[in-house]
């Protein structure tokens, strides 16, 4: 089960560093229909994603697998959510809400995805 966490580890890192990259072009508060299909479409990457990371376990390893996969986002991003201005001084501070919400849809994505899979 240390391959899960370790690849939780691998897509928060990647996905801190994309933010930081280019986040205030992702993440703007004034466009809620943008932020409404950023939400979705990345709930659907991950559905698709996990499964296919977590591949080659029976289902009820993947089950207790995706809770690893998904830790450090859970864990480090509520921590960025928190002092949001300072970890992605690139993005307006008032994306902070949205930032926390598209942790959580990509992590509902992800729990779905494996959840659906047969």
């Amino acid at each position: 089960m240390q391959r899960p966490l370790l690849l939780g580890i691998a897509i928060w890192l990647a996905g801190t560093v994309a933010i930081r990259l280019a986040g205030q072009h992702l993440l703007l508060p004034a466009q809620p229909t943008r932020t409404l299909l950023l939400y979705a479409v990345s709930a659907a990457a991950m559905a698709a994603l996990v499964p296919q990371l977590l591949g080659g376990m029976m289902r009820i390893e993947r089950l207790g697998a995706v809770t690893l996969l998904m830790l450090p986002t859970l864990t480090f991003d509520a921590l960025a959510c928190a002092f949001f201005p300072a970890v992605y001084p690139n993005v307006d501070p008032a994306a902070a809400g949205l930032f926390g919400g598209w942790m959580l849809i990509c992590c509902g994505g992800a729990v779905a995805g494996v959840w659906l899979k047969r």
